[in-house]
C-alpha cells in the first residue's frame, strides 16, 4: 500500500511513518508534504497513492482548503490535535480521524476501516467536514456588556441564567436575579453563545445548562423545565425542539 502524509511537523510525520511500518512493513510512504500550497501543486500533477494521512492544521492554512480546490479520489484519514469532543463530532462522518499523539492501536483500527472502504470520499463530504471544523473552531462570547444608567459593566457568560424576550425586548437574566436589556435578538444570540452551554427551548427563552434543576414531561409531547427565575409558562420546551434538547442535555 502506498501512502502520502500531509504534515507540517517533521517529527510527527516521521513518527507516523515509523508506526505505519511497524504495523505493516509493506506500507510505502511515497511522499511527505508540509503545506496546503505544495499539496495542491503535487496533487494537481498527479500522484499514485492508496491512502492519505492529512493533518488538519498546516503552516499556511487548514487542509480542507486543499480538497475544496481540487478533486482527489483517494481515501483520507485526518489527524488532529483537537480535543476528544471534537474528535467525537468528526467521527460521526464516514472518514476516520486520529487524535495526536497517534496511538498504534488507533492507527491499526483506522487502517482496518480503510481496508473495508469500497469508494473514495467525495468533495461534498469534505465540504461538510470543513463546515463542521469551522463550527468547532468558532469562538463564542464570554461576556456581554450591559448598561446601568450611564455605566457599562461586563457580565460573564457563566453568570447568565437565561435570556428571555418580553414585549419586544430581550433581557439578560443572571443567577443573582439581575436583569439587563441587551441589543441582540434571540436569533443573533443563538449564534453568539456556546451551544454546549446554552439552548433555545422555545421562541422566547435561551437557557444556560446550569440553570436547569430538573425536566419533566408535559402534555402534547412537550417537556417542562424546572428552573428558578423563569416563570412556568416560559419553561416549556417546544415540541419541535424536544429531541434536540434531549440530545443537548445528554452531551451530544
Amino acid at each position: 500500500m502506498k501512502v502520502v502524509i500531509v504534515e507540517d511537523e517533521q517529527l510527527s510525520a516521521d513518527y507516523l511513518k515509523n508506526i505505519l511500518k511497524r504495523i505493516d512493513s509493506t506500507i510505502e510512504v511515497v511522499s511527505i508534504i508540509d503545506s496546503v500550497k505544495k499539496s495542491i501543486e503535487i496533487f494537481e500533477k498527479g500522484i499514485e497513492a492508496d491512502l492519505l494521512f492529512v493533518d488538519i492544521h498546516l503552516a499556511d492554512g487548514v487542509s480542507f482548503d486543499i480538497f475544496n480546490q481540487i478533486d482527489i479520489e483517494i481515501p483520507i484519514i485526518f489527524t488532529t490535535a483537537y480535543d476528544e469532543y471534537a474528535l467525537k463530532a468528526f467521527k460521526l462522518n464516514s472518514i476516520d480521524y486520529l487524535l495526536k499523539p497517534i496511538g498504534i492501536d488507533d492507527l491499526k483500527k483506522a487502517l482496518d476501516k480503510y481496508s473495508k472502504l469500497t469508494q473514495p470520499h467525495n468533495k461534498s463530504q469534505i465540504s461538510e467536514l470543513s463546515e463542521l471544523y469551522n463550527q468547532l473552531n468558532k469562538s463564542f462570547k464570554n461576556r456581554f456588556m450591559v448598561k446601568i444608567g450611564e455605566t457599562i459593566i461586563p457580565v460573564k457568560t457563566e453568570e447568565i441564567h437565561h435570556f428571555i424576550s418580553e414585549d419586544g425586548v430581550v433581557l439578560l437574566s443572571t443567577h443573582q436575579n439581575k436583569r439587563y436589556a441587551i441589543d441582540y435578538n434571540l436569533d443573533q444570540l443563538e449564534t453568539m453563545v456556546d451551544p454546549n452551554l446554552f439552548f433555545r427551548i422555545n421562541r422566547k427563552v435561551i437557557i444556560h445548562l446550569n440553570s436547569i434543576q430538573k425536566v419533566g414531561s408535559y402534555f402534547n409531547s412537550r417537556l417542562k423545565i424546572h428552573a428558578e427565575k423563569i416563570e412556568e409558562e416560559a419553561c416549556i420546551v417546544s415540541r419541535d425542539r424536544v429531541n434536540d434538547f434531549k440530545k443537548w442535555l445528554d452531551g451530544n
